[in-house]
């Protein structure tokens, strides 16, 4: 097809994108190989199926959040992928004449019709996304416009220029007309137009360069653009960390120069693929609760500024000259955007390519804490109440077993040996809606004939607060005192009220028993036999097994708000429901966003501690979701959410509306 000359042309044409493509490529991948170091190789076959999976069958975007946009997507990503195809084939054809590497057959005729109907999708999908991001405008889109509209364009010119070579070999060549309906209708039209042969051959051979030459100019501008989250989005499904938003990344304290994330020599080289991955969809940002309240923090944005801090400031991170770097905050991230995250994981659930902010953000809290001793003012009482008497409030250790007055209840030093341990934690022990739901699940568990006992004044904070406030050294000490107190009194099992308690001590504790050098070795190895579980769990199990007989009794409907930190982040769903609708009767009433999709109270990631002062209060925004759903009352399993809850339907005048624990409304309904 080409001749000599030519072929010289396009040989050099190729090698030039080659160069363009793979040199800003392999600069990225040197900033990613230029942070710490980080195990995510483990399961590898395991790990490239996972991502396969969800890449070819387009699960990644294809999430109820955005069912619509998800199509789009699907579009333009298959349309991408039948277009590469194509692109082989065109180039293969330069050097060889008619060359069409999807033969003769039925296949080729039916790859042939393929491309006609993904020219016309992709088209819909460019459309659909350009209409949305320039007349729609949402606040999720509001980056890199210029981007955008190269990308767009190049797409648009991409198709239609294929479809300008299509319709001319056709004319030209009326054999490889195949099953392509859109060219063959292009093709009569050429001909009907009265064109000579000749005109016909010169527009065949113009259709095949202008193609050929904008879809490699395009390649070569991939790697400066969002599109590279084809390559770098890929990967990032490969090596993610299932459930990596319930557990924060600890370090050695006595062998750490550096605490937390200070400046960008301190990420890992997952943290640098992260913000390379990100697509700037702004999903994250749509759900999550500190930007819809107003607050400066954005999970988009958060990735989005590291990107380009990363790329502008690659030399010095290269040459590990960490002087040459800036402080992450306050020069690339405000205090603002790191102080109003409430953890919630929001936005790792519905990121398409599994992007993990919360590490990120709590680092930077950790170097703010630990190194720099910058933190809300605030949190000066939390840290100190912490340190003196092991919990948020500072109230005096002989306190801290006055909520079991009158029940009978065994300590574990006068019961050894006991099958469950009831770790009842500091809501549970000091504040008043926490003891209620404390005194009801201790009364059910006695009733139900469980065989258990609590710690007494022995029990301390979990440290889960701590942690997240990015206190990793308050959290570490606390820790080590209670993995030991639980191998000297032999516990098995822990129930917790608490889905914070829990997830620290299903989650973040075994995570955390390297970095434990206090702690003795027979004592990591008893933790890691111990079973724990949330009593909405255990409950819902008491019942279905008959040991706790339910009588509904409720006038109204219920309504139950999910803990982040139970539902979204440990998958407890459906038990809860299945108390609520024993309890009631009836379905429970589910809220506007609910279940995994749960809006979050505004507690979570230490909050519950610190004054809201930005934008609107996140629980106001809820409890708004409460009273439109009509329920007479609310039910939830986490003593943060209870409080949040309840002062902000009285905030609202809404205080007809209670707000209970799960085990209190069962233990109203026993017979």
């Amino acid at each position: 097809m080409l001749s000599l000359p030519e072929k010289i042309i396009f040989a050099l044409i190729i090698l030039g994108t080659a160069a363009l493509f793979l040199t800003p490529l392999v600069a990225r991948y040197r900033i990613i190989r230029a942070g710490l170091p980080e195990n995510r190789f483990d399961h590898l076959a395991k790990r490239v199926l996972h991502a396969l999976s969800k890449i070819l069958f387009q699960r990644c975007t294809l999430k109820n959040e955005r069912l619509f946009t998800g199509f789009m997507h699907v579009f333009i990503f298959y349309g991408a992928l039948t277009f590469d195809t194509v692109t082989v084939n065109h180039t293969l054809e330069g050097f060889i004449p008619s060359f069409y590497m999807f033969g003769r057959g039925a296949f080729g005729d039916f790859f042939s019709l393929l491309v006609d109907t993904f020219a016309i999708l992709v088209l819909a999908g460019v459309f659909f996304f350009a209409f949305k991001r320039f007349i729609l405008r949402p606040k999720a889109y509001a980056t890199t416009p210029k981007d955008s509209v190269i990308i767009y364009t190049a797409l648009i010119l991409i198709t239609l220029s294929y479809l300008y070579f299509e319709a001319f070999s056709i004319a030209h060549h009326p054999d490889t007309m195949r099953l392509s309906t859109l060219g063959s209708a292009l093709s009569s039209a050429i001909q009907g137009s009265g064109l000579s042969a000749a005109a016909v051959a010169a527009h065949f051979k113009i259709g095949w360069w202008l193609h050929i030459l904008l879809v490699y100019a395009f390649i070569a501008y991939v790697p400066h653009s969002k599109y590279l989250h084809m390559i770098t989005g890929s990967l990032n499904l490969v090596f993610r960390a299932p459930g990596i938003g319930r557990t924060i990344p600890g370090f050695n304290l006595e062998g750490s120069e550096t605490f937390g994330i200070e400046k960008a020599l301190d990420l890992t080289w997952k943290d640098c693929l992260d913000a390379l991955a990100c697509m700037e969809c702004g999903r994250c940002q749509d759900v999550c609760p500190a930007f819809q309240s107003d607050k400066p923090l954005s999970p988009k944005m958060i990735l989005f500024n590291m990107k380009q801090h990363l790329l502008k400031n690659g030399p010095a991170l290269l040459k590990k000259n960490r002087d040459d770097l800036p402080a992450l905050v306050p020069q690339i991230h405000t205090e603002g955007e790191i102080w109003t995250c409430t953890t919630c994981g929001a936005c790792m659930h519905v990121c398409p390519v599994e992007i993990e902010h919360i590490p990120k953000i709590v680092g930077m809290r950790q170097s703010q804490v630990l190194m720099e001793s910058k933190f809300p003012a605030e949190l000066n009482a939390f840290f100190r109440n912490m340190e003196t008497n092991a919990n948020p409030w500072g109230i005096g250790f002989s306190k801290r077993i006055d909520w079991a007055d009158g029940l009978g209840i065994k300590l574990i030093q006068e019961h050894p040996g006991t099958e469950y341990l009831f770790w009842v934690g500091c809501a549970g022990s000091y504040e008043e809606e926490g003891k209620k739901t404390a005194r009801a699940f201790a009364s059910l568990l006695k009733k139900a004939g469980v065989d258990f006992a609590i710690l007494g004044l022995e029990e301390k904070c979990c440290g889960d607060s701590a942690r997240r406030l990015g206190n990793e050294y308050l959290f570490q000490t606390l820790a080590a005192e209670t993995i030991d107190l639980f191998a000297r009194h032999k516990i098995k099992k822990i129930l917790t009220i608490c889905p914070h308690g829990y997830n620290t001590f299903r989650n973040e504790y075994p995570k955390s028993l390297e970095l434990l050098s206090a702690v003795g070795a027979e004592a990591k190895a008893h933790y890691r036999t111990i079973e724990v579980t949330h009593h909405a769990e255990f409950l819902a199990k008491l019942v279905r097994e008959g040991r706790l007989k339910v009588r509904p009794n409720r006038e109204g409907s219920l309504t139950y708000h999910d803990p982040c930190y139970l539902g979204r982040h440990n998958g407890i769903l459906d038990e809860p429901r299945e108390l609520l609708s024993d309890i009631g009767g009836r379905p429970v009433v589910e809220l506007e966003n609910s279940r995994e999709h749960s809006f979050c109270c505004g507690a979570g990631g230490g909050l519950m501690w610190m004054e809201e002062s930005l934008g609107k209060r996140i629980n106001h925004m809820r409890a708004d979701e409460v009273i439109r759903a009509g329920a007479k009352g609310v039910a939830t399993a986490c003593p943060f959410c209870q409080t949040m809850l309840r002062d902000a339907l009285k905030d609202k005048a809404k205080d007809d509306i209670q707000v209970k624990d799960l085990a209190v409304l069962l233990a109203e309904s026993i017979e």
